[in-house]
């Protein structure tokens, strides 16, 4: 795993980036937001930083420069107004679905072979790897 890992890690940053997106300066930060976007929908502010487990004015910012430049678009929650709805803007949704599907390809082919024991027990290994990452780092 201690050689395995990097050269995963170093593959997935080579990872072509589409051309709509290529002049977006996009971070893994933000590759990590757009797919909760990509394949949970729409998802508030709150929920998007719950799921990245980062502080909401961290995803407020990130929603703010990726709406600015017209990748994301937020709309008024119908069912509580005070809440803003984030949604993947149309123009981009194919270019993030082309960027995200290599991976997602990759890892459903694999996983697929696997029983659902064992599907649980990869996920449990790959939190438990990034807690201890968190642990070793000081974070």
């Amino acid at each position: 795993m201690l050689l395995l890992m990097p050269r995963l890690v170093g593959r997935a940053k080579r990872l072509p980036v589409p051309a709509a997106l290529r002049g977006l300066d996009l971070a893994p930060r933000h590759l990590a937001l757009l797919a909760h976007l990509q394949y949970e929908g729409p998802l508030t502010v709150s929920q998007l930083a719950e799921r990245l487990e980062v502080a909401h004015t961290t995803v407020s910012l990130m929603v703010g420069d990726l709406s600015r430049l017209g990748v994301l678009t937020r709309k008024e929650d119908d069912a509580d107004r005070r809440r803003r709805i984030v949604a993947i803007a149309p123009d981009y949704a194919a270019p993030i679905t082309e960027w995200l599907s290599g991976s997602a390809a990759a890892w459903t082919e694999v996983l697929a072979a696997l029983t659902p024991a064992e599907r649980a027990t990869i996920v449990a290994t790959m939190r438990a790897y990034e807690a201890a990452l968190d642990a070793h780092s000081g974070t």
